[in-house]
């Protein structure tokens, strides 16, 4: 059995790994037990009762945290030149498109989300090997494939997020930084638990959130108690 770092060893006597915290107090042990030097991210792993497998138990969606995310977010919105000036007045960090196009055919992602039109697509699609695998692809089901270019930059600016189930059933996704306040954690962690839960497919039997689990980057999970943060 490797060795536990002295760190590792600090950070497992401050809370009992086998306990179950309510959304609060898991908040602040996740604070109180993050060792990185920079702000770290806050994450939830939220483990469901479906079989992601089959189409009618995917859970995909997506949810504008109140607080944002704390992350600088790069937006690329493909787009023709009609749609230039209003997706750079929403703050766009690069609007084009052949030219993108061209750059990502060569392996270019130094971005966090694209945004496009639905007539823009058949030239995505090609990209879809490079895009896909990074969670990049544009969607309509997550608001990325639109006519209102302006207002899907917007909203991703302001900390709307999409999340989807993988293929294990969990669901993961940032839900703010370390240095954001307890509250703010609080309200952003139970936005996304509210919206995973109003999500339930009808095909769905049993428990459906099995476990939530809040960590920051490099921490151990702490057990949140799925019931201190029920609808």
């Amino acid at each position: 059995m490797a060795k536990l770092t002295k760190t590792r060893k600090e950070v497992l006597e401050k809370f009992d790994k086998n306990a179950v915290y309510s959304l609060p107090e898991a908040i602040k042990v996740v604070k109180d037990i993050s060792r990185t030097k920079f702000d770290a991210s806050v994450d939830l792993d939220v483990r469901l009762g479906v079989d992601p497998r089959k189409a009618n138990q995917m859970v995909r969606g997506t949810v504008t945290l109140p607080h944002g995310t704390g992350k600088t977010v790069r937006v690329l919105v493909l787009c023709t030149p009609d749609k230039e000036e209003e997706a750079k007045a929403a703050g766009a960090d690069f609007v084009g498109l052949d030219d993108y196009v061209e750059q990502i055919k060569k392996g270019w992602t130094d971005f966090d989300v694209v945004v496009t039109l639905p007539s823009v697509m058949p030239k995505i699609g090609p990209l879809g090997r490079i895009l896909g695998p990074r969670g990049l692809m544009p969607n309509p089901k997550t608001g990325t494939v639109t006519m209102e270019v302006g207002k899907a930059v917007q909203d991703v600016k302001a900390g709307k997020i999409d999340f989807k189930v993988d293929k294990y059933g969990i669901i993961h996704a940032s839900v703010g930084k370390v240095s954001f306040t307890e509250d703010k954690l609080a309200d952003n962690a139970r936005e996304l638990i509210h919206t995973i839960m109003k999500l339930k497919p009808t095909a769905a039997k049993g428990t459906y959130v099995k476990s939530i689990y809040l960590s920051s980057t490099m921490s151990p999970g702490v057990h949140v108690d799925s019931r201190s943060v029920a609808v």
